[in-house]
């Protein structure tokens, strides 16, 4: 019998494949309390940021007309010769995610490319997050194929370092 993980906002489990719980914690945000990058996680502080960064990344940016998100447009970014737009998006105190603001780069077809946000349950680390490989499911267009990366003050990538790669294969949409 296998294994699985449950996400929510306010709880995270690891339950069995048939629905008995094998751990939980309720808030599990106020579990990152004091962490910093060197912190070790146990796996349901794993649930808990696997489950609020993917859905973050998946509903982005449908997710930026629900009540209490704000945006605003910045200035225009010129990287690998192209010119991107960029919108800072404040969250409401409600929606689990990295930061309360983040930034979001997007090409002249609208399509992300760049997302910047700071990891507060890891003590604050910058993140500057690439998406490319974009491909349609369901009808809607994800990007596919992601990298993290730390940045400087200039707000360029530190490449020779990636931090987080996520490869999309298969996605769903229902």
């Amino acid at each position: 019998m296998g294994t699985h993980s449950v996400y929510e906002p306010e709880r995270t489990a690891i339950e069995t494949d048939d629905g008995r719980v094998l751990d939980s914690r309720v808030r599990p945000r106020d579990s990152f309390a004091g962490h910093k990058v060197t912190t070790p996680w146990d796996d349901l502080q794993v649930v808990y940021f696997r489950g609020y960064a993917m859905w973050t990344y998946l509903t982005t940016p449908f997710l930026f007309r629900e009540p209490g998100f704000q945006t605003q447009e910045l200035e225009p970014w010129s990287e690998s010769g192209e010119e991107w737009r960029r919108l800072r998006v404040r969250f409401p105190s409600i929606v689990h995610s990295h930061s309360p603001e983040q930034i979001f780069y997007f090409d002249a077809k609208g399509l992300l490319r760049r997302h910047d946000y700071s990891v507060e349950i890891m003590g604050g680390t910058w993140s500057a997050h690439y998406v490319d490989e974009h491909k349609t499911f369901g009808g809607i267009v994800f990007p596919t194929r992601r990298r993290v990366y730390n940045y400087g003050a200039d707000n360029r990538p530190h490449l020779n370092r990636t931090l987080v790669s996520i490869d999309f294969h298969e996605i769903t949409v229902e």
